[in-house]
């Protein structure tokens, strides 16, 4: 009987302990690894665990968001500002910190650095160059000119006059065609350059052509190295010296027949710095793949009867039209 009590007195002081353990043991999962939880973590690298809302508690939120609103949340420009607006300001609202940085000076002191966002675009940066604008320019095509009925306000009859075409005799494009491009002269022809701008020079020397839109000297441009581009954009250029060459442009076929004839050229003028000379610069397409093989450049008679005016450090300078000139090309290639 000894042994009997004394084994039931060890067996049952170990009893409370099992308990406990199975207690433990009861669900005994991790927290993660329950339902109705998930896991994040805080800015501080710390897990967290939160319960999912049930439905009860789905419907508890519920009403605390139909209860009143305080200011902070009303829809006000204060709270909700305009997003242009807020951009300008690097996304830092009235009366919030501005950004800021912490760094280690050479004492091993922790400093603080306030700053301001840069809100620029790359292209207001010159990281990127910004999108090409084809310039604006009168541009004629063979076929039929659709002339209204009755004049247009400020119609003048003694344009006609001017530009040397008789009124009523066909459109401007068929007058132009009549007179060029098949007895052009081909020597000194500048075929076009891939990769880089290259130059034309039109001076005392070029060969010249009664137009109807009247004489002038010419050059002529190849495109047979790039007949296997469907279509390219050029920049043309016009370097002034003394006056600047204000180009307009006939496109040709293998034939030198007329295929587009562009004219009053928009060019936007660049002043010059102290590494290069002003210019006329306008972006005019090429269509090698709608048959043109010729570029052929020449300037007209009522361009060198007018001016440019530019706003200089002196005050407005006048630069005359003149009939020679150097001129710049180069085809437009995205990066």
């Amino acid at each position: 009987m000894t042994m009997i009590r004394s084994r039931y007195v060890r067996y049952s002081g170990l009893i409370p302990v099992a308990i406990l353990l199975a207690g433990c043991q009861v669900g005994g999962s991790t927290v993660s690894q329950r339902e109705g939880y998930f896991t994040w973590v805080d800015e501080q690298g710390r897990v967290r665990y939160s319960p999912i809302i049930e439905a009860d508690d789905q419907a508890s939120a519920r009403d605390l968001e139909e209860q009143p609103q305080d200011a902070e949340s009303e829809y006000t420009l204060e709270n909700y500002p305009d997003a242009d607006e807020l951009a300008k300001d690097g996304y830092v609202r009235p009366g919030e910190r501005q950004p800021y940085f912490t760094w280690r000076d050479a004492e091993g002191n922790v400093r603080v650095s306030y700053y301001r966002p840069d809100v620029r675009s790359d292209i207001e940066k010159g990281l990127v160059p910004p999108p090409i604008e084809i310039t604006q320019a009168s541009v004629y095509y063979p076929g039929p000119e659709l002339v209204p009925t009755e004049p247009v306000e400020g119609y003048d009859p003694q344009v006609f006059e001017l530009l040397g075409v008789e009124n009523g005799t066909g459109n401007f494009f068929e007058q132009f065609a009549g007179s060029c491009c098949q007895g052009l002269e081909t020597e000194g022809y500048t075929e076009w350059q891939q990769g880089r701008e290259f130059g034309v020079d039109i001076a005392s020397q070029s060969p010249t052509h009664q137009f109807v839109t009247g004489e002038s000297p010419y050059h002529l441009i190849a495109l047979s190295s790039v007949i296997t581009r469907p279509d390219f954009v050029m920049r043309l250029r016009s370097f002034a010296r003394d006056g600047v060459f204000v180009p307009s442009l006939a496109f040709l076929d293998r034939n030198f027949q007329p295929l587009r004839l562009v004219t009053d050229i928009v060019s936007r003028y660049e002043p010059e710095n102290w590494h290069r000379r002003g210019f006329l610069e306008a972006w005019v397409p090429v269509f090698p793949g709608q048959g043109e093989r010729w570029i052929l450049v020449f300037t007209r008679e009522e361009d060198l009867m007018t001016q440019d005016v530019i706003e200089s450090s002196r005050g407005p300078r006048a630069i005359p039209h003149i009939n020679q000139g150097e001129l710049g090309l180069m085809m437009f290639e995205e990066e």
